[in-house]
């Protein structure tokens, strides 16, 4: 199994659709401070089901969706796609690629699909 892509629009400090390709074996995210590179990690942890707002640096559902800037008004929603590559069915899917995606919105309701099917965090942690 491999990683291929991460995809975040509104999550944190990513106001705008951001995606992130991983062609290569070895991929490292490096940057200066206060570049995203922590909120790129707590995504990972995010679509995977973390529970816990205080583990990935909130205090409120609110806190993990896109607050505005004078540029950029706020988003009502944050949203994070992983996708693998499942060709050797390393995950129990009849697919060749498995889309994992979380998406949350302002009035902390949260929604996960797997393939763009809505289901159950229990049917995300049983895939995995």
């Amino acid at each position: 199994m491999k990683l291929k892509m991460l995809e975040l629009s509104g999550f944190k400090s990513f106001a705008k659709k951001t995606t992130l390709l991983f062609t290569t074996p070895i991929t490292a995210i490096v940057g200066p401070n206060g570049s995203g590179k922590s909120n790129i990690a707590e995504a990972f942890r995010f679509v995977l089901g973390e529970q816990s707002i205080k583990s990935m640096r909130g205090k409120r559902t609110e806190d993990l969706i896109w607050n505005g800037s004078p540029e950029l008004g706020r988003s009502n929603r944050a949203g994070v796609k992983l996708v693998f590559d499942n060709r050797k069915r390393l995950l129990n899917l009849d697919f060749d690629e498995a889309q994992l995606e979380r998406v949350i919105y302002r009035d902390a309701s949260s929604e996960y699909a797997l393939n763009g099917t809505q289901v159950r965090l229990r049917d995300i942690v049983e895939v995995l």
